[in-house]
């Protein structure tokens, strides 16, 4: 999973799918250099490098979610069923679930230059793999490289990035490259859609390929060799922070309030074709109207959570679970889908900033010597419900329930969160009142 660039308020910095490592100071992650400079103020310009972490993020964040729209494609090609295909969604979360906090761990020792290039270049082999894939075990296996390349690169390039630039501008260089995430997510995989359905779904991973060669010999040629080291995190330091109980309450809440959405979205091409009515064509056309609903989410659930995030998670997952609850009836109309669809996507990924800002709240109490790591183990925790929520979604379509029952499926895994939450919240408020009557 990657998470797009939020509005946050003072907070660590968030690596998607990877581990968060340096702390800045800001009212937003955004690019701040945007307004016209005072007198007399030097214009900043973004070095090129930056520009070549975004390509890498853009083919990235592509690769992740575009087997969304070629599930039914992938099914029909490989002769599988549609919950078989939705393990590929499944394999691929885990694989970043898994693989970022040891493989982060792990190359620690590596220069981060060569460690960055060998990372695209096992995203270039896991995609060419799956565009070569005879078999469906050979593309679950694909899946699984590209998907460890994923999660190191955002714990490293996100680094990398902040390095680049002034002090003062670590945010908008983080956000540049995040930035790629937010346009994969609006552009790349509707387009990589409708290239899979075009040409064969194989055709996307070669384009996914290709913008990994891109990004390579862009990294290769503007990334300066001198670049320090951040001390990484231990894999002791991780298994610390699973002992907080509070911290667990939030990795929890994070993975099926963000993990419910995934188990109607797995499936939502052919919930659009099969149960509402949809042409093939049309997909790749909804894809991004959900996209842009995802990017203005991600954006206004940032600014709702800065200064209260337990309070804005338990409206945005009230919110969250009916509007999965009326997809489930309105899946059957054309106009009602759509707008159902507007309001998912923004309610999806409005929670991720308040759940990471809360998670590095609490970190920061009862774990203050691993913040970073409780961070990045909440990002494998995103990734984790993804996985979780393709897995439900393929036995409910394997059921007598069916596709249209995804969606009320997931809105139950939302209001487990949502009462965690809730939980999480009374504790906060008895802890506040111990310290005040203390």
């Amino acid at each position: 999973m990657q998470v797009p660039f939020a509005h946050i308020a003072s907070i660590d910095l968030i690596q998607p799918d990877g581990v968060a490592v340096q702390t800045i100071q800001t009212d937003s992650i955004a690019v701040q250099n945007a307004r016209d400079p005072a007198p007399g103020e030097e214009v900043f310009v973004m070095p090129l490098a930056i520009f070549a972490l975004t390509i890498a993020a853009y083919a990235i964040g592509t690769t992740e979610f575009v087997i969304v729209g070629l599930l039914p494609t992938v099914a029909t090609d490989l002769h599988i069923t549609l919950p078989l295909a939705g393990l590929i969604v499944s394999v691929y979360a885990l694989g970043v679930t898994f693989g970022a906090p040891i493989l982060t761990a792990l190359t620690g020792r590596i220069e981060r230059k060569p460690l960055l290039l060998g990372l695209m270049a096992l995203f270039v082999i896991g995609n060419s793999a799956a565009a070569l894939s005879p078999s469906y075990e050979m593309l679950l296996v694909a899946r699984v490289i590209a998907a460890f390349a994923h999660g190191v690169f955002f714990s490293v390039g996100s680094t990398i990035a902040a390095d680049l630039v002034p002090e003062n501008r670590r945010a908008s260089a983080i956000a540049m490259m995040f930035m790629g995430l937010t346009v994969a997510i609006v552009t790349g995989v509707p387009l990589g859609t409708y290239i899979g359905q075009v040409f064969g779904w194989r055709a996307t991973f070669w384009v996914v390929a290709a913008l990994g060669v891109i990004a390579f010999f862009g990294i290769a040629t503007l990334l300066p060799n001198t670049l320090k080291k951040a001390p990484p995190a231990s894999l002791f330091d991780q298994v610390r922070v699973l002992g907080s109980g509070r911290l667990l309450i939030v990795f929890a809440m994070t993975a099926l309030g963000y993990g419910g959405t995934f188990v109607a979205f797995t499936f939502l091409a052919p919930i659009l074709q099969d149960v509402t009515g949809f042409s093939e064509k049309s997909v790749s056309l909804i894809l991004v109207l959900y996209g842009i609903a995802i990017a203005a989410g991600n954006i206004g659930g940032g600014r709702i959570a800065n200064h209260n995030p337990a309070r804005a998670l338990i409206g945005l997952f009230l919110a969250q679970a009916i509007v999965l609850l009326v997809f489930s009836f309105a899946a059957f109309s054309p106009v009602l889908t759509l707008i159902t669809l507007a309001a998912l996507g923004f309610l999806s990924f409005a929670n991720v900033p308040g759940l990471q800002l809360y998670v590095v709240q609490l970190a920061k109490e009862h774990r203050p010597g691993a913040v970073d790591v409780a961070s990045a183990l909440n990002i494998a925790a995103f990734n984790l419900g993804i996985a979780i929520g393709a897995w439900l979604g393929g036995l409910v379509v394997e059921s007598p329930m069916g596709l249209a029952a995804t969606p009320w499926v997931g809105a139950i895994l939302v209001a487990v969160a949502l009462l965690l939450t809730l939980w999480s919240s009374t504790l906060d408020r008895r802890a506040a009142l111990t310290l005040k009557t203390a």
